[in-house]
């Protein structure tokens, strides 16, 4: 009997610059397993095509006319009706302080617009997938430039409150960059109750992505920035 077929990961491509879009969304569609639903050359345009076509994931620039990609990636991740689609920003520079406000907006993750096709690829699985951070030393080097200048180090995490102390761990391995397989492992227990845990955290922290939650782990100063050289 024939196995059914395995749906593909939809990708929205959100843009300003119209070669761009075309080269991104020719690169998708040739790749077995993703399909794109759409361009849009705004903010709003982004929107309103994700509010339509509920796309996986979300290519998204930041800097677009009519409704910036923070502002777009806030009300994607804020609505009910588009709280599914994943966002990956798309930026120039790694640690553009705009490209933080975005994962704070709900994104889960970031890439450089000169990122090799095949990477561009493979993170479009790994965040329709969400159980990884998208390539982590980056991101974390990024999340731990900023987010200890919102909170003085010395300041009580109130969010901690209703967080176990094994919840406490997941979450400091999670702002480490961990999958929820190395989670499992480092912790001896199984890949299940890993999960189990992260989806503690998602809920309690009000989280709805892994990225936020290595945002609160430095926040908090569960993870401190390592200096840099």
């Amino acid at each position: 009997m024939n196995e059914p077929a395995q749906e593909s990961i939809t990708v929205l491509v959100a843009d300003d610059q119209s070669l761009l879009r075309g080269t991104f969304r020719l690169l998708i569609d040739s790749c077995p397993g993703l399909a794109t639903v759409g361009e849009a050359s705004s903010g709003q345009e982004a929107v309103n095509l994700a509010q339509r076509e509920h796309p996986d994931v979300i290519l998204m620039d930041i800097r677009m006319p009519q409704l910036d990609g923070i502002e777009a990636t806030r009300l994607i991740c804020g609505s009910p009706e588009t709280e599914r689609s994943r966002v990956i920003i798309l930026t120039t520079f790694d640690l553009d302080q705009y490209v933080y406000a975005a994962l704070r907006a709900g994104a889960s993750g970031f890439l450089l617009k000169d990122t090799p096709p095949a990477d561009l690829l493979k993170a479009i699985g790994v965040v329709a997938a969400g159980e990884a951070l998208l390539a982590p030393t980056v991101t974390r080097r990024l999340i731990g430039e900023f987010a200890r200048r919102l909170r003085p180090s010395h300041v009580p995490a109130p969010e901690l409150a209703t967080v176990t102390s094994r919840e406490r761990e997941v979450l400091t391995l999670i702002g480490r960059g961990l999958t929820n397989q190395e989670i499992a492992g480092h912790l001896h227990i199984s890949l299940a109750t890993a999960r189990t845990h992260v989806g503690h955290l998602l809920t309690k922290l009000a989280a709805r992505d892994r990225a936020q939650l290595v945002i609160t782990a430095y926040e908090t100063g569960l993870v401190t920035p390592r200096p840099p050289g």
